[in-house]
């Protein structure tokens, strides 16, 4: 599956972004899918994640509360609305996704099979 990511931009602290994950090359129900970013000079961290059929969401401390993780399977797209950004969300995001079992989810970067290019968010004070 080939994933394209994008909706990243720059802007304030406390505004919102809405990125998406458009996958094209196979029944992108059968994926779960997450999101990661890594900060200049930082590890790449989790961000959230959704199970197939979207029944199932988890996301990292950092970001719970503020972001929302949600997927429209009929448009093979997976979205992450994120409200209340601050400077320290300031990252590239990488969405990606592995065909799974339904209800499964993943953390672990190392778990997932495919990866999009990453847009960049901005976030300033």
């Amino acid at each position: 599956v080939q994933l394209q990511a994008s909706g990243g931009g720059s802007v304030q602290a406390g505004g919102s972004l809405r990125l998406s994950c458009t996958a094209s090359g196979h029944t992108f129900s059968n994926y779960a899918v997450g999101w990661f970013r890594q900060a200049p000079g930082k590890d790449r961290e989790f961000v959230a994640a959704i199970s197939r059929a979207g029944t199932i969401t988890r996301y990292s401390g950092s970001v719970k509360g503020r972001f929302t993780i949600s997927r429209d399977n009929s448009q093979n797209t997976v979205t992450l609305q994120m409200n209340s950004l601050k400077p320290e969300d300031t990252a590239v995001y990488y969405c990606a996704a592995r065909g799974t079992v339904t209800g499964a989810y993943y953390v672990n970067g190392n778990d997932y099979t495919y990866w999009g290019q990453g847009t960049l968010v901005t976030v300033s004070s």
